[in-house]
């Protein structure tokens, strides 16, 4: 494809976003039922229905590709949108936007899968770590961060640690539940209790930085 901006945008284009998207999602599949080592690139393309080459357009190589691929499971649940402080919307009122989508996305099946493949290669492969932690909670954390800094200059709570903050925010969202869940011997909470744990989190973080 060409990057020439005046390049003109034909009927063809917005089919190399439909390609894109069936590259991500089978890539999602194959990583998490087949682990990263056991993926190729051809693989995906079948998968996916093009060919390799289209793989490689839009994909330099398989880390480039697992990196895009954790992010877009990210990005279903979490846009970025979620990470801004719209006028006129109450600071709790966005903490639980951000609660409700973190809270369904580590407990979802797709994302539990990928911790558990994560934790067994990353002994072997602590690349691989990294690419994830950086595509996925590196992210979020960034967002956040962001976000609790916006938070903190509106006078609305006082946290001087933004990113500390937001650490302990997602770690409490995690809770004991999350990590029952990741190995095997647990149930994930039904829609009330998920409700209730979220909202309990929110109204703890905003105790603990409400200014004096």
């Amino acid at each position: 494809m060409s990057n020439n901006p005046s390049a003109p945008s034909g009927p063809g284009r917005p089919k190399d976003l439909v390609k894109r998207q069936a590259i991500l999602d089978a890539a999602k599949t194959l990583f998490l039922s087949k682990g990263y080592a056991n993926t190729s690139m051809d693989a995906v393309a079948a998968e996916a229905g093009v060919s390799k080459l289209t793989v490689y357009s839009h994909f330099n190589d398989k880390e480039t590709l697992f990196s895009a691929a954790v992010m877009a499971k990210c990005e279903e649940q979490l846009p970025t949108l979620f990470f801004e402080l719209p006028e006129g919307v109450s600071v709790d009122t966005v903490l639980l936007n951000i609660a409700r989508g973190f809270h369904h996305l580590i407990n979802s099946d797709e994302s539990l899968n990928l911790h558990r493949l994560i934790m067994a290669l990353g002994s072997q492969d602590p690349k691989l770590s990294l690419i994830f932690f950086e595509a996925g909670p590196q992210r979020m954390l960034q967002g956040m961060e962001r976000l609790l800094t916006k938070i903190d200059q509106s006078g609305v709570l006082s946290i001087n640690k933004p990113r500390n903050a937001a650490e302990h925010f997602f770690c409490l969202l995690k809770g004991a539940a999350n990590f029952r869940l990741l190995f095997g011997c647990g149930e994930p909470l039904d829609d009330e209790a998920a409700e209730s744990h979220v909202q309990e989190v929110v109204e703890l973080f905003m105790r603990a930085y409400r200014p004096e």
